[in-house]
């Protein structure tokens, strides 16, 4: 199969002819019609993450058909159509068995623990705990953020950081993840305010629901302006890029009791930021990870794109063909696309 491999870090991969996956008994290889180029990837290729060995083959965010089933797997066969969270559990540990396989013991990540979707198929393990069944209407390009930034943006704003009706949501940083948490708060009922650096990021923000955006290069003060704007602070308020500065806002911009969720990853020499902790024990604040949503949890995601109130589709930006991805990544520190890049030609 072709595939994007890379052979040391931040050395540009190379588009190669590699072995085919085969299945292992619990698992299925699946035929990738669209992946997503996302910043994770790019962190990986940087070397920020210890679980991949050399040479790899990234990608984690992906949707496609089933091309073959281990012995053991019962709920899927060849010609399923679905996706897959990029963090799989492994359906032994007591994580998993309370039914948190985002943070499971033993988890796996295509695209990190294992070679990934930047390819014509690609292994997944445990397949009937962790695969998704996608609805017929949907197409791949769309389904593919499903697997790591919407996905990741719905237990975010949902699960962690449980917004409501009326609420005041911030969310710091208006990439694919931002743009998601933008439109799910937003179909939650939540006022949202977003925060970004591009006027065309936050102008799209907009169209997706924000009642106010900041742009952060040009206020003194991102805390004091959403405390303006939301008249007293934030209630829930989201790092959703993955820098010591947004992360310091975002948690800087809190009403008393607010919730500040951490999304982005902040690995490498952002890994331990700053914190107004005196803020955090005077106003009593929360501070909550997110990392990735269970195949369980779907079902109530796809339920609200299936009656309108989510439209993943609005966030895929440009369809690029595997040879192109590697340019995506490995200029995605310098050049930030609006909405997600997928790689739909194979």
């Amino acid at each position: 199969m072709k595939a994007v491999l890379y052979e040391s870090f931040g050395q540009a991969p190379q588009v190669k002819t590699v072995a085919d996956p085969a299945p292992e008994p619990h698992g299925v290889v699946i035929k990738v019609e669209a992946t997503g180029v996302c910043r994770s990837d790019w962190h990986g290729w940087m070397g920020h993450d210890p679980d991949i060995t050399l040479p790899h083959v990234p990608g984690h965010e992906l949707a496609g058909t089933v091309m073959a089933a281990g012995k053991d797997v019962k709920k899927w066969k060849a010609g399923d159509r679905v996706t897959v969270p990029f963090v799989g559990g492994c359906g032994a540990c007591p994580e998993c068995h309370a039914g948190h396989q985002q943070v499971c013991h033993s988890q796996f990540q295509p695209g990190f623990t294992h070679w990934g979707s930047f390819a014509e198929y690609v292994s997944i393990h445990q397949a009937d705990l962790n695969l998704v069944a996608l609805p017929e209407d949907m197409g791949f390009a769309t389904a593919a953020s499903l697997g790591c930034r919407f996905a990741t943006s719905f237990r975010a704003v949902a699960d962690q950081g449980r917004v409501s009706g009326g609420q005041w949501v911030a969310v710091h940083g208006c990439g694919g993840v931002g743009l998601s948490a933008v439109m799910i708060a937003n179909a939650l009922g939540a006022n949202v305010i977003a925060i970004d650096i591009a006027e065309d990021k936050l102008a799209l923000a907009r169209d997706l629901g924000a009642v106010a955006a900041v742009n952060s290069s040009t206020v003194a003060d991102v805390a004091e302006a959403v405390r303006e704007i939301s008249r007293g602070g934030a209630d829930v308020s989201l790092d959703a890029l993955g820098h010591p500065q947004t992360c310091f806002n975002s948690v800087n911009c809190l009403r008393k009791r607010g919730k500040h969720v951490q999304v982005g990853l902040m690995l490498a020499d952002h890994s331990t930021p700053q914190v107004p902790m005196a803020r955090v024990i005077a106003d009593e604040l929360e501070i909550l990870g997110s990392h990735g949503m269970q195949a369980h949890r779907y079902g109530a995601m796809l339920d609200m794109v299936q009656s309108g109130k989510l439209a993943p589709e609005r966030l895929v930006g440009q369809e690029i063909s595997l040879e192109q991805s590697v340019a995506a990544l490995t200029e995605m520190d310098r050049f930030q696309a609006l909405g997600a890049t997928v790689i739909t030609r194979f």
